[in-house]
């Protein structure tokens, strides 16, 4: 089975209020010791892993447009060499649409990066700034014609479900974004995660999320509008044109394996759970130490597997197969999804499945189930396995 890999970088110039990524500002680092960190923490996995073919590579953040190109085709020329590379691996970038790292498309295309996925999160002015954004929409406007000129294959995110926005204005700019042709769109509620800025002035009352059925609202339009325009949810946030779905995040969504390497990067490879050490001086400090970036290491039980198959498969609209899963991990159907509501949720139109229980049975989602559908995995998992 082929593997995925992920690379962090985790520099940005400014914090956004709502982002609880591994992320971090500095004024400035060294490039070289950073190539000599990511290419060590690199050999150790090849190591462990290497003769597997890698389906595609990640550079996410932090801020990857932020890292010299020449570092970024350093470590692609690397990985190629410690492992054996798909024949049309997909190699993904995370930027910002900023002119400065717009800039930098046409030597990143050169690198080897051939998909772009751009962090435009608002298409107004006054949202990015409330979101904390550096760059303004005609900026993002730009960098996106700059990366559809370089790229065979780009998408872009946005973020919905900010306070007091109406379903009006949020199909206005979904039309817009709609209509500038990328194959792929990343669309996520806004949510507020602890630690942040924005759970800061929602604890001070000086921020109002939007509530749950104003969001539920704009959820169901946003699936609508993009089923009609040809690119539909194929996860719960991400939304394809057929063929252009992200090849890197269906390996985390169909469980398979991942090496994750950078400071903070989780990896899942060989029933191994990894994680690196967060801060990016601690972790140059672990691969100067020890030749890797490692601060933990658990083994998965089959069990635990199981049930993180099960949640991330359901996020998807193609389901997944309950026989062949229980198969997988030793378990039978009934020890991998709770019988009793699986009826139920079939019978109320949250799932949808047919009765055979052959290998190549798919049981999924439905539309109206995948507008609750956290309520519904924390049902559907029996509780044994994620104890």
């Amino acid at each position: 089975m082929s593997l995925a890999l992920y690379l962090h970088w985790p520099f940005c110039l400014r914090k956004c209020p709502y982002c609880d990524f591994n992320s971090h500002v500095r004024d400035r680092f060294d490039p070289s010791a950073w190539e000599q960190a990511l290419l060590a923490d690199l050999a150790f996995e090849a190591e462990l892993t290497g003769g597997r073919e890698i389906s595609s590579i990640f550079f996410g953040g932090g801020t990857p447009s932020l890292m010299p190109p020449a570092l970024v085709a350093r470590i692609i020329d690397q990985a190629a060499k410690l492992w054996r590379f798909a024949d049309d691996i997909e190699v993904t970038l995370e930027a910002n649409p900023s002119s400065v790292e717009a800039s930098r498309f046409a030597d990143l295309a050169l690198a080897g990066v051939n998909r772009v996925s751009l962090g435009l999160q608002a298409l107004d002015d006054q949202t990015l700034k409330f979101l904390g954004r550096l760059h303004s929409v005609a900026e993002s406007l730009d960098a996106l014609a700059i990366a559809q000129s370089h790229f065979s294959r780009v998408s872009f995110d946005l973020i919905y479900a900010r306070p007091g926005q109406t379903p009006e204005s949020w199909q206005a700019e979904l039309t817009q974004a709609l209509s500038y042709g990328t194959g792929h769109l990343s669309l996520y509620q806004l949510t507020i995660e602890p630690g942040t800025q924005f759970a800061t002035l929602v604890r001070q009352g000086k921020l109002v999320p939007q509530d749950d059925d104003a969001a539920a609202e704009l959820f169901a339009l946003t699936r609508e509008m993009t089923a009609a325009a040809g690119l539909p949810a194929y996860e719960i946030s991400n939304h394809a044109r057929p063929g252009e779905e992200s090849r890197h995040n269906l390996t985390y969504w169909r469980y398979g394996d991942y090496i994750g390497v950078g400071p903070g990067a989780h990896g899942r490879r060989l029933g191994v759970a990894t994680v690196r050490h967060k801060k990016p001086e601690n972790f140059l400090k672990a691969v100067e130490e020890q030749g890797q970036g490692l601060c933990e290491t658990r083994a998965l039980g089959q069990r635990e597997q199981a049930a993180e198959a099960v949640m991330m498969g359901l996020r998807l609209a193609e389901g997944i197969r309950p026989a062949a899963l229980a198969g997988r991990f030793g378990l039978t159907q009934d020890q991998l999804i709770v019988p009793a509501k699986r009826r139920f949720y079939r019978e109320m139109g949250y799932l949808e499945e047919a009765d055979a229980g052959t290998d190549a049975h798919v049981m999924r989602v439905t539309e109206r189930g995948m507008a609750v559908l956290d309520g519904l995995l924390g049902e559907l998992v029996p509780e044994e396995l994620v104890a």
